[in-house]
């Protein structure tokens, strides 16, 4: 696919060479025809100039809830619109997602653009989305330049692109100062209440948490909820991916890459799973894990952390954003969230950072039944500039960010304040753009960080007095100088590959997380006495798999990447 890709790249740079050198050859043979010339270039100017008809284009956005609105009824979207003529209707995601997207198949009835996250495959084994080579190629230039170096990693075998991933790196990478990837948390006043020791280990984790709730059954006159977790949907990978962290790996999927061999091996079964489940079996006997870690939803997730009352749980943080929101403007900063780097004793270096990557099997793609889809292209061609990005990223100048005489960008604490607001960021538009369309990474090229959260000028004028009392007493500056540097891994994230619906792989990926889904419950929630029983038995199914196959493909898949073959 790479070799496919690279030779069309150099066949489509020789094709423009002659077909500059033609023209340049042409125009230059005699005033009469440089006359001519130039009435031509303005006939097709004009023949090429964009249509901005109103026209609105259905979005369905299947990764986040959120409100459903019109693009225009933003500011930023108001804009494109005035540039493009486009507006989108954008619906969220409400119920289960496999149902919603094959409610779309079995009809063939599809909005004009679907974000469709981890149901991709679905919608690519229907052939529902359009190929976008030759729209990108006419209308989509900055994308293709601000892509360049990734394109081959979402070209699919037949030679086609069918989505837009989002995020790609441009110029430099610029680290997190904060912790939006994985991380135990814990309320910061419980660490207050120790002497903000140091946590290090998952048994030193728990027995904090375990000796607060048993002095502080209540908090505000509700019960606590010592533990829980995400498992609803397809957010179980939140859970299921614990061990693999705790055992000192990143997300890199079903697996664990060898740092040395290079060989995948999955972690399902393994004894970090079990380590790991046997905690939480303890937790369940002393009555200190949630009884509903496995029945609830992910809005009654976000509402448990919300209401304070939780005192520990592991998540991504990108994942629960709206709840840490709701806790700072609470303005109980004793109830709020701190990140831990935890990892199981005896394991040297957590591996929670993610190094630098990008996610090529996550897009959005334009559907078979969209009219006029050139239009949505030159929309996206027209948000991946840095122009968009900065409004979409940081607002707008001299109301939501200011620009020091050095050039950095920078905002007061009453623009922090501001943008705190979920109303404002839904406003300006930031909310609804800043992920799941076309989007950039990195920095800028006057080198400002893409993403405000990134510009440690930001991050630091950020911290609430609160904040900067919990780092100052453990002698950092940011949350994330408490967790280790990533390690470089050229083929991370595994979980990325492009993996064929209906394949072997695909198939064992499917029956694991049915098995996983079912047993894990039962193991956690089990009599003590009946663990090793539960345990063996989800074993004995999961062996049943062609493990060794699936280990193999992605064995494979981390050597190609290492050579440069993605």
């Amino acid at each position: 696919m790479l070799r496919r890709s690279i030779l069309l790249f150099i066949s489509l740079l020789f094709l423009f060479f002659f077909v500059a050198c033609s023209n340049a050859e042409d125009t230059s043979t005699n005033d009469d025809q440089e006359d001519t010339t130039s009435d031509n270039d303005s006939e097709s100017d004009e023949s090429v100039e964009m249509d901005k008809t109103p026209v609105t284009f259905h979005y369905f956005n299947a990764g986040s809830p959120g409100n459903d609105i019109d693009t225009n009824e933003t500011r930023i979207g108001k804009l494109l619109e005035e540039e493009t003529g486009v507006n989108f209707k954008i619906e969220h995601l409400v119920g289960d997602l496999n149902t919603k997207i094959g409610v779309m198949v079995a009809s063939g009835d599809y909005p004009d653009v679907i974000v469709p996250d981890s149901a991709i495959d679905i919608l690519l084994d229907a052939e529902a989305f359009i190929p976008l080579n030759d729209l990108l190629e006419e209308h989509g230039p900055n994308i293709l330049e601000m892509y360049g170096d990734y394109l081959h990693m979402f070209t699919h075998d037949d030679g086609n692109i069918y989505y837009i991933p989002f995020g790609p790196t441009i110029n430099e990478f610029v680290p997190d100062p904060n912790i939006n990837q994985g991380a135990f948390w814990i309320q910061r006043g419980i660490l207050k209440e120790n002497g903000y020791p140091e946590v290090k280990t998952l048994e030193e984790y728990l027995a904090l948490i375990e000796e607060y709730a048993e002095d502080n059954p209540q908090i505000d006159g509700m019960d606590v909820i010592p533990f829980t977790g995400l498992t609803y949907d397809w957010r179980f990978f939140t859970f299921s991916n614990i061990p693999n962290h705790l055992a000192g790996y990143p997300n890199d999927g079903g697996v664990m890459v060898d740092m040395d061999t290079h060989e995948a091996s999955v972690y399902a079964d393994s004894e970090h799973a079990k380590r790991y489940l046997k905690e939480l079996n303890d937790l369940n006997a002393k009555g200190l894990l949630d009884q509903e870690l496995f029945i609830a939803n992910y809005d009654e997730y976000l509402a448990k952390l919300s209401s304070g009352r939780v005192l520990g749980f592991f998540d991504y943080g990108w994942q629960f954003g709206q709840a840490r929101t709701a806790l700072r403007e609470a303005g109980n900063p004793d109830r709020e969230y701190v990140p831990l780097p935890i990892v199981f004793d005896g394991v040297e270096k957590d591996q929670y950072l993610d190094p630098p990557t990008f996610t090529s099997n996550r897009g959005v793609g334009i559907t078979v039944n969209a009219e006029n889809p050139e239009r949505i292209i030159q929309y996206w061609d027209k948000l991946i500039t840095e122009e968009y990005q900065k409004l979409v990223m940081w607002g707008f100048e001299g109301e939501h960010f200011e620009v020091g005489d050095d050039g950095r960008y920078y905002r007061t604490d009453e623009q922090i304040e501001l943008l705190n607001k979920e109303e404002v960021r839904e406003e300006v538009g930031m909310k609804y753009f800043e992920w799941y369309w076309p989007r950039l990474n990195g920095s800028f090229s006057d080198g400002n960080a893409v993403e405000p959260g990134r510009q440690p000028e930001v991050a630091l004028a950020a911290y609430t007095d609160s904040d900067k009392e919990y780092l100052d007493a453990y002698g950092i500056n940011t949350f994330s100088e408490l967790f280790a540097r990533p390690d470089d891994r050229p083929w991370y994230p595994t979980w990325s590959a492009n993996i064929d619906q209906g394949s072997d792989v695909q198939i064992f990926q499917q029956r694991t997380d049915e098995l996983l889904r079912r047993h894990y419950p039962r193991i956690t929630l089990a009599d003590p006495a009946d663990f090793e029983k539960e345990w063996e038995d989800f074993v004995t199914e999961y062996r049943k798999l062609d493990v060794e196959a699936y280990e193999n493909f992605f064995t494979e898949v981390v050597k190609d990447r290492i050579n440069g073959e993605w």
